[in-house]
């Protein structure tokens, strides 16, 4: 049995159980989780734990988030498919990978270079060419392409970066973890009639927003570098 073979074993059983079974079943989300590696998007040294039920680390202090929350963030949106998204923390790129197959554009925003170079190469390998990379502060958006039918935020704020909902498109959902490394609650912020409401969903826990309307690391618990950076 080769190593594909085993890696796509998995990635059904990680649909199958850590997915479908906790309530989400958007044939499209699914079918775009049994479709994406997972394991390219992880250090070589952990790709034997790609698939497992949690987070992993992926160097700079971030972390790919567990496959579940990573779907229900991704269900939130109710992509339809030609929406122009926006992602505030490319990380690893597993997550605007998924919303690649989901939705007409996506523009993922991440502030390490190595981190960004890195997703980018990751997507050109897989042939996932409606994606751009951009380097530098996601709290302010991007406001070059704006408005975004979707925005998603993978890292916890105090708020909603303004320039974020200023940025949503009318009708616009913005998925986003609000809290400190005390306690998140992963909040759904849609906009009707130039209001903003949101609804909360559950609790989560993620690694800090950095950047002009994020987290300071004096505001926030100092989070260690991990055993598996890549820096170039």
């Amino acid at each position: 049995m080769t190593d594909e073979t085993i890696f796509a074993e998995w990635r059904e059983a990680m649909v199958i159980e850590q997915i479908e079974r906790r309530g989400i079943r958007d044939p499209r989300v699914l079918e775009a989780f049994r479709r994406i590696p997972r394991h390219e998007f992880v250090p070589p040294a952990l790709r034997s734990r790609a698939y497992d039920d949690g987070p992993l680390p992926i160097g700079k202090g971030q972390t790919i988030s567990q496959p579940f929350i990573v779907a229900l963030m991704t269900s939130l949106l109710q992509l339809k498919g030609d929406e122009k998204v926006l992602e505030v923390g490319t990380g690893s790129g597993y997550q605007a990978a998924i919303l690649s197959l989901l939705a007409k554009w996506v523009y993922t925003i991440e502030r390490y270079d190595v981190l960004a170079r890195r997703a980018e190469a990751t997507f050109k390998r897989l042939g996932l060419k409606n994606i751009t990379v951009i380097c530098g502060d996601g709290t302010l958006g991007y406001p070059e392409v704006a408005p975004y039918q979707g925005i998603i935020v993978t890292a916890a704020a105090a708020a909603p970066p303004p320039p974020l909902l200023e940025q949503l498109d009318e009708g616009g959902r913005l998925v986003i973890p609000i809290g400190d490394y005390l306690g998140q609650i992963l909040q759904v912020w849609t906009k009707s009639g130039g209001r903003v409401d949101y609804e909360d969903i559950l609790p989560v826990s993620f690694v800090p927003l950095r950047g002009r309307y994020g987290w300071s690391p004096q505001a926030w618990e100092r989070y260690e570098e991990n055993d598996f950076e890549a820096d170039e």
